[in-house]
């Protein structure tokens, strides 16, 4: 089944390609120069030398007849598939696209409550949020940052609609409690993982546990599809295929219009039909996706010994809460490195301590800030001081506990550096300094 448009790009008298207007030599090394950067002498001779071979490349090569959605997304896809544990991986422009099917597909509309964390990215709720949900934020854990079950449980009512636990950091969120939740009151579960590809819990990859789940590969997570991506899945019964053609409008070619070459039918969702939108991705993302997921239990485990380190050195002080580095039931993707202090033995709050990080040059931020704070769900008529109030752990950990430390592109000395700055910031509050 076609998923594109596609001109046709075989062997006749006057062919349409599918491709505009193709790629040349010269640009492919602006690519290479782009992503291989360099400056000096030396730079400057390899460079130059791979140009004179791409020269040569160019006169006896041709380009490829696709750029999107051919055979390296399929491949990308499969590989993701493979990898997860699934066979309804579906590459779409980034993770938020995935969330968007899946809201899509639960028939959300204007007044059906959504339970999300409070403290998340804003690509989690954006969906709901426009279009008119009531967005119900559930209070943290304050272990992990994770959406706490307990708190779901109390917040769900007769029009909750969607549960939406988030792995931030990578961290699995407990989820057996949250699916038993959601079997009980017929509620759909979307997981954001985000940050957790490859992330397990007891014996199953997260993002296979839930109705859906969406993974980003932007820029900044362990693996990347240059630059922007996602992958999202699905356990909903014969849902699979559809998410091909929610990706790409509806296109049909299993029941074409009248002297035409595809229709656009409706996509099924939980209760009625829903429009397709258009979250396609390109062939070299799908090559670069497929390189860097054949390498991600590398990626993980480089990130597992830099995040055990830390927390070894971290237990030199007590005041200092470091990550959880999990167990046989629980496997991170160390996206992030969660950082915690008990202000009462540290001798202030986490907000004194990101300023002597800061002063030390030591780069950290804690993700993310309470979803209710922001001017976007104000405006929507919320009261962010009310929330705050259902949310005292998202209150307490954000504003006194926790920042995220990096994980990835240190060397050793920098995480020693790191080490040392967290330890000797901490003993200077605890000094009074």
């Amino acid at each position: 089944m076609g998923t594109d448009f596609r001109y046709n790009t075989g062997a006749t008298r006057v062919p349409w390609a599918a491709v505009g207007e193709n790629y040349n030599a010269h640009d492919l090394m602006e690519i290479i120069a782009f992503l291989m950067q360099g400056e000096g002498k030396e730079y400057d001779d390899a460079i130059n030398a791979v140009w004179e071979q791409v020269k040569k490349l160019d006169k006896v090569s041709t380009p490829p007849g696709k750029l999107s959605l051919g055979s390296k997304v399929e491949a990308a896809e499969k590989a993701c598939g493979e990898y997860l544990g699934t066979d309804t991986a579906t590459f779409v422009t980034n993770a938020t696209a995935g969330f968007e099917i899946a809201y899509k597909y639960a028939n959300l509309k204007a007044g059906d409550e959504v339970i999300v964390p409070a403290i998340t990215f804003v690509a989690t709720m954006a969906y709901p949020l426009a279009i008119g949900c009531k967005l119900v934020f559930a209070d943290v854990d304050p272990k992990t940052i994770n959406m706490d079950p307990a708190d779901v449980a109390r917040k769900i009512t007769d029009k909750t609609k969607m549960i939406v636990p988030v792995h931030i950091g990578g961290y699995p969120v407990d989820l057996d409690p949250i699916m038993e939740l959601a079997k009980k009151h017929n509620i759909l579960v979307l997981e954001d993982a985000a940050h957790a590809f490859g992330a397990m819990y007891k014996g199953r990859k997260v993002g296979t546990i839930g109705d859906f789940a969406a993974f980003s590969m932007h820029e900044v997570k362990n693996i990347t599809s240059f630059g922007e991506g996602g992958i999202v899945t699905t356990n909903v019964p014969g849902f699979g295929p559809e998410m091909k053609r929610a990706r790409f409008l509806g296109l049909d070619f299993t029941c074409p219009i009248k002297d035409w070459l595809y229709n656009i039918t409706p996509i099924q969702g939980k209760e009625k039909p829903f429009v397709a939108g258009n979250y396609s991705t390109t062939e070299i993302q799908g090559l670069g996706l497929k390189l860097q997921v054949e390498r991600n239990e590398e990626i993980i485990e480089t990130r597992r010994k830099a995040a055990e380190y830390l927390t070894n050195r971290f237990a030199a002080n007590d005041a200092i809460i470091p990550q959880d580095l999990g167990n046989e039931n629980i496997k991170p993707t160390f996206h992030l490195y969660l950082l915690q202090i008990d202000p009462a033995k540290a001798g202030g709050d986490v907000q004194v301590l990101k300023k002597k990080l800061e002063e030390k040059g030591v780069t950290q931020i804690a993700h993310f800030g309470p979803l209710y704070r922001f001017k976007v769900v104000q405006d929507m008529g919320y009261d962010s001081d009310e929330i705050a109030k259902s949310c005292p752990n998202c209150e307490e950990v954000f504003y006194k506990r926790f920042t995220h430390l990096p994980l990835y592109g240190l060397s050793d000395e920098q995480l020693e550096y790191m080490a040392d700055a967290v330890l000797e910031s901490v003993a200077e509050m605890q000094a009074g300094k």
